[in-house]
């Protein structure tokens, strides 16, 4: 099985712009829309993910040559599993607030696309180390998303960042922006002003010739 030969250090930064799995590749909507009606919460969930990510590649990699290509899908799930139970563990014994916070979504990492993703596309195909690299820019892009649109909708919502108070704002907040309506919003506009600066268009074509990842898996020839 052929390696990824790209260097490092484009495995990592790859994941904080030009495929940021969320601005750009559009996965993880749910903790991403779910969570981040404060810009705290966003930061936790995008940590624990990269955790999971980070040892879920790492952990894959390393045996992808001894796991049976029947089970992998299998194999895959229980490392990941065990990865969120782990950090499940940690941040309730440790930071039970935002254990509190992020609740039943901090157990849907475990079926996160982004990870899941990660490892059957990556992890299963290249070296510990790409592997490693891979889930650290992968993990930070899909944090600073979190981040950033926690922060929008938590000035905005609630008049306040990271529990300092905003004058003006604070006595008129915009509440739309912290309920569901507003975060289908802002992720909107955010995705939207992302293609604007990387002057990103749409495929013209449909069909695996007008996908991002069509060379990485093969297929850019096979359908129109």
């Amino acid at each position: 099985m052929a390696e990824n030969k790209t260097p490092l250090t484009k495995e990592i930064t790859k994941g904080i712009i030009k495929e940021n799995p969320t601005l750009v590749m559009l996965l993880g909507m749910c903790p991403t829309l779910a969570v981040t009606t404060q810009a705290a919460n966003g930061i936790g969930m995008g940590l624990a993910t990269t955790f999971v990510l980070l040892g879920s590649n790492i952990v894959i990699s390393a045996l992808r040559k001894v796991i049976p290509d029947k089970v992998r899908i299998p194999a895959f799930i229980v490392v990941i599993a065990s990865f969120v139970t782990l950090i499940g563990f940690l941040l309730e014994g440790f930071v039970p607030s935002l254990y509190d916070s992020l609740g039943i979504y901090l157990t849907l990492i475990t079926v996160n696309c982004i990870i899941f993703g990660r490892a059957e596309m990556f992890a299963s195909k290249n070296g510990v180390v790409a592997s490693a690299c891979d889930a650290i820019g992968m993990g930070i892009g899909f944090t600073l998303a979190l981040f950033l649109m926690g922060s929008v909708r938590e000035i905005i919502g609630a008049g306040q960042w990271l529990g300092f108070r905003i004058p003006v704002i604070s006595e008129q907040p915009m509440l739309l922006f912290i309920m569901p309506a507003g975060g289908f919003f802002t992720l909107g506009v955010i995705i939207a002003l992302v293609n604007k600066l990387s002057n990103k268009k749409p495929p013209q074509e449909l069909g695996c010739s007008g996908c991002p990842n069509a060379e990485k898996c093969g297929k850019a020839g096979d359908c129109q």
